[in-house]
């Protein structure tokens, strides 16, 4: 598995550092963002190889942050993975209508989550 830079955003402080600690353990260089603000500013700052990021955030969600970023020239190539408790198929249809290259549920699958990173990569 390749190495990458990956953005955890998430306005849970518990989330953002089980998944962190997740992916440090098993390479990667984790960047964190408790919102859907800095998440966009990060992006466009550090350039992640991908992004997992929550939908119900404060301010700015995820589906908005992934409209943001997936529709900048400068990170529009980014891959997103969206994860959230809400496990709706109309959740899942409109996550990819805003560009993010996949949807997983909460709890999360730790080992269905670094399968998919590792398709990714």
């Amino acid at each position: 598995m390749k190495n990458q830079k990956i953005l955890v955003v998430d306005d849970s402080m518990t989330q953002r550092m089980i998944v962190g600690a997740l992916l440090s353990q098993q390479g990667h260089t984790v960047i964190m963002a408790c919102d859907g603000e800095e998440a966009v500013r990060k992006a466009k700052s550090e350039l992640p190889d991908l992004i997992i990021m929550d939908i119900v955030m404060p301010g700015l969600n995820g589906f908005q942050a992934t409209r943001a970023i997936t529709n900048d020239e400068t990170t529009w190539h980014i891959p997103v993975i969206l994860l959230t408790s809400k496990d709706m198929d109309s959740d899942r249809v409109w996550a990819l209508r805003q560009g993010a290259t996949a949807f997983m549920s909460k709890p999360l699958d730790h080992d269905a989550l670094l399968k998919l990173i590792e398709t990714l990569a």
